[in-house]
């Protein structure tokens, strides 16, 4: 019969099993993964398994990243008595087909397995390598297979997850003894998570290994700490947040008769959230009935461990981008005053080659020098700096000298927000690109700007402004002049690119929109409470702080039934109605469509609830609408229109290029009405 490559479902229990077994012959080279792993691959269609008649002889486990348009290998295993007998050539080429809408693929192995042969035999090439995290610390080899899509993204991995285990969990990786169970932890220290997770402790773990009777232990497990970071939030802040959430857990039942256990469970989840972290992970019955008032006091999600190797993206964007963080704060932007420059050193100190008074020096200097630039500073409620950078215009280039971001827990977040809103003011002053010259922004600011399409350019990061909404031969002309002006070639694009590719180039050089490429676009009905919530348009009668502009990412739920959405995509919103004495029935603005998913308020409301507007209490009343269930659309990068479409105008597109209008529901629109709508909305006479 031949060897054959199928695509497990989610009910081929059977199949999956198989697969799980053989797996569990090669944990000492593959890791761990967990049988929920497995089956979440194949609900995603990630599970790819070769078989032999009955027999399972190899599969490939994938996870199909939603912010990045690569896929990522986490397994490739062949049965040691079928190797050599082209198996895992096959399950690769089925990827590559499968997949072939993404980048490439991406996957990380230990060196001194010896298998680069194998990987170059396949088609893959090196590409970087990380320090493992098992106890030994072997090194790992990136390496990838290229699909020959257009090259947009510098190779930069975004911050890892940074996760805080118990003693528990500390104890199954680094105890002499491993305890029952640790298995589950021990898939913490896969390779494939090696530059996505890192392990950290809090003081608790201190005073937890302190307790260990037993010496030899004792000092084992002291002496391992140091390959795990320190984090050691202020202590008045961490007694203040225990006494909280101590008195929530008392108000919501929890059994408080484990008198100091649960105090030592809760200085863990203080302790995590005055951290500024939001993923403290354990086995701990007891730490695990106080993940509800761990969340709704601190912020915190306390969950086992294989839950992270099940959602290690959707936990790390949770983490990484907060925007419900940024709601109903005082951020305040301001220029910075001249003979204040020292005071900042404090703040934003990041360099030993920039510290101190040459950093002061380089921020007056600013001040002095003949181009006139804008020395902006970002401050939080509390009046202490979290931002600072400066702008001028040269030419078509948006020159950006200076760019920190201060230690805070919101840093990621501001970065984000901050490298998109230095984007727009450059679209605004009729840039063609940002050239962010700073040679020492910090880490947070460089793995951002490398998601998001900037490059390395003479010692600090580029991006393209391509303000072009046309055909792929229309947007790549117009990236090939912005980029001459930086002395580069601009990637080609072609006709018909897949949606992934497309959204990773509107991405890369945002605002350019590809219409001849297969990335759909969408007619969103808001009510106006909800795109007043979201977007301030129909403005709130109190205006609300626009300085950080709004969130590069929020959610939006409604009914759950399926109307041809798919991800990436184009939205156009529609507000249906007007709010008392304001007009409606009018397109807004845009966003890119990034996930969709139809799931209980609850599950809906944990998963997304860090990107804001809405409440638990709206999400049901949404779901209860809907049978109990609700469709959340997570979208990116809004732009709202300087000049609304009306119905009108609507109807007329609509009508000359002979298509029909529906704005009842959430509806796919031609490429050609969307462009038509689009440029109605930035037209400037």
């Amino acid at each position: 019969m031949g060897i054959k490559i199928v695509p497990a479902s989610g009910t081929q229990e059977e199949l999956i099993e198989a697969a799980i077994a053989l797996g569990n012959r090669y944990t000492k080279t593959l890791g761990l993964l967990t049988p929920p792993v497995y089956q979440n691959a194949a609900d995603e269609g990630g599970l790819l398994i070769a078989v032999d008649g009955d027999e399972v002889i190899g599969y490939a486990l994938c996870g199909l990243p939603k912010r990045s348009p690569h896929v990522r290998l986490t397994h490739l295993c062949v049965a040691e008595e079928r190797r050599g007998e082209g198996v895992a050539r096959l399950l690769v080429e089925t990827i590559r087909t499968r997949y072939s809408q993404r980048l490439g693929i991406k996957v990380k192995c230990r060196r001194d397995y010896g298998l680069t042969e194998m990987w170059t035999s396949l088609g893959f090439v090196p590409r970087g390598e990380v320090r493992g995290r098992s106890k030994n610390g072997d090194d790992l080899d990136g390496w990838w297979l290229d699909h020959s899509h257009p090259d947009l993204f510098t190779d930069v991995e975004s911050d890892a997850l940074t996760i805080v285990v118990d003693h528990g969990v500390f104890a199954d990786l680094r105890g002499l003894t491993p305890s029952p169970g640790a298995l589950e932890s021990e898939a913490l220290e896969a390779g494939w998570l090696a530059d996505l997770v890192e392990l950290a402790f809090t003081p608790q773990l201190f005073r937890d290994v302190r307790e260990i009777a037993d010496a030899a232990e004792r000092k084992h497990q002291r002496a391992a700490l140091s390959g795990l970071r320190q984090i050691t939030p202020a202590s008045e802040p961490v007694a203040a947040r225990s006494r909280e959430l101590l008195e929530a857990a008392r108000g919501a039942g929890v059994d408080l008769s484990a008198g100091s256990e649960l105090e030592r469970c809760v200085r863990y989840v203080a302790e995590t959230s005055c951290a500024g972290l939001q993923v403290l992970v354990t086995r701990d019955p007891l730490l695990t009935g106080l993940a509800d008032v761990a969340w709704d006091i601190a912020g915190v999600r306390v969950v086992h461990p294989s839950v992270v190797t099940l959602h290690v993206d959707e936990l790390h964007q949770a983490q990484v981008y907060r925007p419900a963080d940024l709601m109903g704060t005082e951020f305040r932007v301001g220029e910075v005053p001249p003979g204040t420059e020292g005071e900042l050193v404090a703040f934003f100190d990041q360099s030993s080659s920039d510290n101190g008074s040459v950093f002061a020096r380089r921020l007056r200097a600013l001040a002095e020098d003949a181009v006139v630039w804008r020395r902006e500073l970002l401050r939080d409620g509390d009046g202490r700096p979290v931002a600072l950078y400066a702008w001028a215009m040269d030419g078509r280039t948006l020159i950006v000298p200076l760019l920190r971001t201060a230690s805070h827990r919101l840093e990621q977040t501001l970065a984000r927000q901050l490298l998109f809103g230095l984007k727009r003011l450059g679209r605004e002053r009729g840039a063609r690109a940002v050239h962010i010259s700073d040679e020492f922004i910090s880490p947070v600011a460089k793995a951002a700007a490398g998601s998001d399409g900037f490059f390395e350019h003479q010692g600090g990061q580029a991006a393209l402004l391509v303000d072009v909404i046309g055909t792929a031969d229309a947007v790549t002309k117009s990236a090939a002049e912005a980029a001459r002006a930086l002395g580069r070639n601009a990637t080609v694009l072609q006709a018909g690119l897949s949606a992934e590719v497309t959204g990773a180039v509107e991405r890369a050089w945002w605002p350019a929109k590809v219409t001849d490429s297969l990335m759909p676009s969408f007619m969103a009905p808001i009510k106006p409470r909800w795109s007043t919530e979201l977007f301030n348009v129909p403005a709130m009668l109190l205006p609300r702080s626009s300085e950080l502009g709004i969130s590069r990412e929020h959610v939006y739920y409604r009914s759950p039934g399926h109307r041809n959405e798919s991800v990436p995509g184009r939205l156009l919103w529609y507000v249906s109605e007007g709010l008392p004495g304001q007009d409606g029935q009018m397109v807004i603005g845009c966003s890119r469509l990034d996930e969709v998913v139809i799931d209980t308020a609850d599950t809906l409301f944990a998963r997304f609830e860090h990107l804001g507007v809405y409440g638990r209490a709206e999400v049901r009343e949404i779901a209860h609408e809907g049978s109990g269930r609700a469709m959340a659309l997570r979208f990116s990068d809004t732009e709202i229109f300087p000049k609304p479409v009306t119905l009108r105008q609507l109807k007329s597109f609509a009508g000359d290029l002979g298509l029909p209008l529906s704005l009842i529901s959430l509806t796919k629109i031609d490429n050609r009405l969307f462009q038509a709508i689009y440029e109605e909305g930035h037209r400037r006479t």
